[in-house]
Order: C-alpha cells, then structure tokens, then sequence
C-alpha cells in the first residue's frame, strides 16, 4: 500500500506542477497549446456557416474582368447599390477610403452609399501618427459604445488601445449605416485565433466591423458589460456574445477559404444573380485576392482572407456557435489538470508492469483527449490541452522511474535468479511483486502432474555418471519446455521424476487441459526422443504420467534461508500414486474423475480403468487412461468391463484376452488375469466392483 501511495503522490505533484505552469504561461507552453488545439479543428473538419452570412470576394475573376484594384469608386458604388438590390440588409465594408480618388468618382461613391443605406464602413487603427479630418473623427464617435454596465470598483478597462487611426473621407462617410474596424492581431506565432471585438481610443470603447455589422442585422444596440477582471460580455439585443477579460472573441472556424457561401463581386456588379438572392444577408465585402494581399493564416489555412475572420464572428454570433472561454471554462481547466493526473497516478499503483503502465498512460491521454475533443466540439468550450498533458506526462514519467529504479529491482534480480527453474509467467509475477517469496501459502484448486521413467535404476545401473547425466538432461530439458510452454510450473525434479503444478501460482482457468495435453506431449516427444537414441545405439526410455485435479496448499514452503515453491496435500499424492499406478496396469497416462470431468467433450480420448481403493484412502476413486493409442478398442473394453462388473468373469475374460493378444493391450492383459482368478475364487457376494491397491 505504502508503494502504491508513492504513484498517487507523484500524481499530485506533477498536477501542481502542471498548474503552476497554467497559471504562470510560459510562451513556449502557450504556443504549444495553440498548436495542439489547432488540430482539434482538423480532426472536426469543415462545417457549413449560416447561409445568412455571405463573402463577396473581390477575387481573381473579379479584378481580372473589372481591372487592377483599386477599382475606380463608380464601380464599387455599383457593387455596394447591387447588393442593396439583391436584398443584403448590411453590406460591411472590409475597406477604408481614406484618399481623394476624383471629386466625380468620390460623389458617385457618396451617392450610391446613401442611395443604399445598408453600408457599414470600415476603418484601421494605427500606431503611427497622422493628421485627423475633425469631422470624420466626429462621424467615427457616433459608432462608439454608448451603453454600459460597469461593475463597482471598475477602475479601468484592459482593451488594446491605439494612438491614431486611418478613416474614411468625411464626404463619403456622411450617409454611412455605421462604422467599424478591421485591426487584427495574430498569435505569437503568426496565426489569427481570436477577432478583435472592442479596441480603445481617446477614452471611447469603439466595436469591430462585424460587431457593427451585427449590431444593425439584429436591430439592436450593443450593451458592454464590465467587471473588475476586464469585459465580462457583449450584449446585442437577446444576443450575448461571450468576451475574454481584453475584448477577444475566440474563432470557432468553419473550415478554409471558401467555406463561406462566396459571389464573386464582378457578377454583383454585372447583375448576374438572380432577384433577391441575397435578401435577409450580411454581405462582407472584402478582397480574397492573393496579390492584394490581406491574408490572414489561421488554423485551417495559410492563405485565409481577412474578409473571412469577419464573416466568422458574424455567423458565430448568429448560430450561436461561440468557442466559450469563460469563468466555467477555467474550472473545467483546473479540473482537468488535477483530476486527470491524480487518476493516472492511482492506475499506475495497481499496475503490474512497464508495458501496462505505458498502456494507463495512452489510455488516461487518449480519455483526456476525447474529453476535450468532445467538450470543443458539443459544448464548444475552448478548453487547454498542453498542461493536464504535461500533468499526465510528468506523472507517467515520475511513476515509471520509480518503477524501475525502486520497485522492480529488487523484482529483476529475482528474475535472473529463477528464470530457469519457473514457468515464465511465475517469473512475471515475481519480478512484479518480489515481495511475494516469503514463507506462507494459500489453498486452491490446482492440477498436478507426475511423470517418472520406468526401470531408471536398471538403466542407470548400465551407464557410467557422464552418460546418466548426459542422458537425463536430453530427456528433461525437452519434458521441462514442454510443462512451461502450457503455463505450468516445474515443481521439483525428483531423480528421474518430473512434478508440475498447474493455476499455481498464477489462475490458469484451464488448467486440468493443459496437464493433459503436457502429459500427452511428453509422450509424443518421448517418442521422437527414443528414435534418436536408437539411432546411437542409446537405452531408450519409457515412462508413466499421472494426473490429478483438487485442492492443495500453495505456496513457498521450507526454512527462512532456503524454500521453494511447492504444493501439499492429499491431491498430490494421489496424482503421485496415480502415476505408480500404471507400471500395475500395463498404462501411460492416468488421470483421476476430478481431472477427467473438467476435461470439455472431444478434447481427449479417456477410458475408465478401474475404481481402486489406493493405499491410505478409505474411499475409492475412479481412474481413467488419456488414451493415445489403441483408439478402437475401446468399445469392445467398455463393454468387458460392464461385464466383469456384472460378475460375468468368463464372458469378460473373453473379450480381455483378445484385446490383449491382438493389441498388447496392458489393461486388458491385467483385467484378464483378475478375472481368471475370479472365475477360481469368486468374490464375496457384497463385492462391489473396487479393486484395493496393496502399494503406493
């Protein structure tokens, strides 16, 4: 428990590290962030904005049938009277006409801006100083925020302020709707997130192009609401259009140029649309032309037209479709920062390894990730990535480390020195929890294996030591391969004797299987064993495999200096008498009922032997032979043996002696024999079938 607190606690550091990180934002992180969250509108893709929006693009197609821009102003008071025509109730002007062109060209421009009476005008803030028009400096003041509501202590406001401005000239500002700017400002690393809302200048708050533009769709003014920390909203009728703290307006993108429904200008201008097309619109007049050069690189696109930042916040206003970044977003933030990194910490504690842990920490990521994904894309929340990422990456980090350097040494050097002798999931389970090899056990069902080799001592008794050595190990090593390779575990090599135990000390859910395919694949490569001692003039080998299943009392048994992982009880030693048990019956494999009824249908061919009473148990047990060959007898043994248990000697005795003159069948030779006697010296008449063994 002690070891596990140790990931919970680098999970907590590593979220106030994370924190203080968020509070503090460092550039470097900032631009991460601002990368990472661009991908979030990559992964979303495109998304149609509001038909109620509309670009006209003075476009390639445009200047190159109209002419070079700029466009003589008769032309422009052509397109600004067309979309009048067409239905646009605001036409926003993503342009500023701050130079005389002819008094005839400025007078038709003045005209057709009166004539429509939909125009909101555009303007530039700047930092150079210029001269200013008194009376378009007085035209401007109109269009600044009148309504208030400032919150008490409010001692000033963080707006962006500018020391000069570019306006339009006063003769063709007069009969303007409204005015409005079209300042941006991009992120650290060149690319534009967020729409200037509000700027200030000489004491007035004044709004951007499509604040105004909106201000004038929806009929309504623009009340601003101040609260200590900065601008708190902007109210335009039933509309609230959230702000950050300095009048910035997150971008909920719609995809790359062109996502907007775009009319190039020079079919406005030739009357090419059909009547009314554009009724009920914001029409924002702007260049997309790349020579003209107002480019704006943005998350979707490098080559982004200004013209289309505006149509953004327009269409955002209008569908509701605001990357909110308010007092709740900050607290999801925080949230996350501390939340995410502590859980991860609490999933490494109870991870048993390296890779699982690595596979916590891309889960935790990825859980984060879709959280934030989803919260951007249905709650349209601008929440940060880089620092609950930082969070769970210091905190992988800090517990890894702790992992390896700490807590699976002790884990490693414990491998090293039993990876030879355990199965390699026994090996895993140590070096997770070397604390495990302590005196101690459990009891729990397990399957036990015993396999021995017949007529050892006579071989043995020919072989010099070098070759009984040699001998042994070619036929252990393989029998061992054999027991790992099914999840067992090598108990203990008794002499010639080999002991496995299965679902210990790790579940096996099919252990009695695998104790029967082990004893079956020993007996296949005993085979192949033998032909290659044949080959070289070798004793070949033959050997008996007895299988039990039951419960028995595991664990690492022995002194405090010395033990070994073992298991006792009765069930063991019955798989070890079932294995003596087939030198008697002329067998290979025996396996006791428990083993045989946890075998599934079809996996094995099995055939009652006997009932026999072995020595020390009172009560009798049911043996079976896994039958590997002689396969079609076993009809005709089933059938002596319900006859030998009907008392039906001579009939069964019959059936036995033919079985094993004609297949050298064991069972049969010994049943056979039993039932001669039997037929000499008839059983007494409570006899019920149970044969007692008098050996071990």
């Amino acid at each position: 428990m002690k070891k596990r607190l140790v990931f919970i606690l680098f999970g907590v550091l590593a979220a106030f590290v994370a924190f203080i990180g968020y509070r503090q934002a460092p550039q470097m992180l900032q631009q991460l962030d601002y990368r990472i969250k661009d991908a979030r509108f990559r992964l979303r893709g495109s998304v149609k904005p509001d038909k109620a929006v509309v670009v006209v693009a003075i476009d390639h197609a445009s200047i190159k049938e109209i002419g070079r821009w700029p466009w003589s102003r008769e032309v422009t008071g052509k397109l600004i009277e067309n979309l009048a025509m067409y239905g646009a109730k605001v036409t926003a002007l993503d342009i500023v006409f701050s130079e005389p062109q002819t008094s005839v060209a400025d007078s038709a421009l003045a005209s057709s801006i009166a004539k429509s009476g939909n125009v909101v005008m555009g303007y530039f803030f700047r930092d150079e100083d210029q001269p200013l028009d008194p009376v378009a400096l007085t035209q401007l003041e109109n269009s600044a925020v009148k309504m208030m509501k400032v919150a008490e202590g409010v001692q000033s406001i963080p707006l962006i302020e500018y020391p000069n401005l570019d306006l339009n000239l006063p003769q063709l500002a007069d009969k303007a709707l409204d005015f409005g700017f079209f300042n941006a400002r991009p992120d650290g690393d060149g690319l534009y997130r967020r729409s200037l809302l509000l700027l200030l200048y000489d004491g007035q708050i004044y709004p951007s192009l499509a604040m105004n533009a909106l201000r004038h769709y929806l009929d309504s003014d623009i009340m601003l609401e101040v609260k200590q920390y900065g601008i708190d909203g902007l109210q335009v009728g039933s509309l609230r259009i959230p702000s950050r703290e300095d009048g910035t307006m997150s971008l909920n993108y719609y995809g790359p140029k062109g996502s907007f429904r775009t009319i190039s200008a020079a079919d406005i201008i030739k009357k090419r649309l059909k009547p009314l097309e554009l009724e009920g619109t914001i029409a924002f007049v702007g260049a997309t032309e790349i020579g003209i050069y107002d480019i704006r690189p943005t998350p979707f696109d490098a080559t982004q037209p200004g013209v289309e930042l505006h149509a953004t916040v327009a269409a955002n206003a209008i569908e509701h479709r605001f990357l909110k970044y308010d007092g709740v977003t900050q607290m999801q933030e925080i949230l996350c920062i501390f939340v995410f990194p502590v859980i991860l910490g609490i999933v490494l504690a109870f991870m048993p390894g390296t890779f699982a842990g690595l596979a916590a920490f891309v889960g935790a990521f990825l859980l984060f990730y879709l959280f934030n994904y989803f919260s951007f894309t249905r709650g349209l929340r601008d929440l940060t990535l880089i620092y609950p990422m930082l969070g769970l990456s210091l905190t992988y980090l800090g517990s890894e480390s702790w992992r390896n350097l700490v807590v699976e040494k002790k884990g490693r050097q414990m491998k090293k020195a039993f990876s030879n002798y355990v199965s390699p999931d026994l090996v895993k389970e140590i070096e997770k929890n070397p604390d495990k090899l302590v005196l101690g056990g459990e009891q729990r069902e397990i399957s036990i294996l015993f396999s021995d080799i017949r007529g050892f001592t006579t071989v043995s008794e020919s072989l010099t030591p070098p070759e009984l050595v040699k001998l042994l190990n070619e036929y252990l090593s393989p029998m061992t391969r054999i027991v790992l390779e099914e999840k067992g575990t090598l108990d203990k090599f008794i002499g010639d004797a080999v002991m496995a135990i299965f679902n210990a000390p790790l579940d096996v859910s099919d252990h009695a299987f695998r104790a029967c395919t082990v004893a079956v694949r020993m007996m296949e490569e005993l085979k192949r064993l033998n032909s290659g001692f044949s080959e070289r003039g070798m004793h070949t080998l033959d050997i008996g495999v007895g299988v039990n299943t039951g419960p028995a009392v595991v664990g690492n048994m022995g002194a405090d200096i010395r033990f070994d992982y073992t298991a006792i009880g009765d069930s063991v030693n019955l798989a070890s008498r079932l294995e003596g048990l087939n030198k008697y019956y002329g067998s290979h494999i025996l396996v006791s009922e428990d083993t045989r009824n946890l075998i599934p249908e079809g996996k094995f061919v099995f055939r009652e032997v006997d009932r026999v009473r072995v020595k020390g148990k009172h009560l009798p047990i049911v043996m079976y032979e896994l039958m590997i060959n002689n396969l079609e007898i076993l009809p005709r043994f089933e059938e002596a043996l319900e006859k030998y248990r009907l008392q039906h000697f001579k009939a069964a005795a019959t059936i036995f002696t033919e079985l094993a003159e004609n297949h050298n069948d064991g069972p049969s030779k010994l049943y056979s024999a039993r039932c001669s006697e039997y037929l000499e010296y008839p059983p007494p008449a409570d006899w019920d079938g149970v044969y007692t063994a008098k050996s071990k």
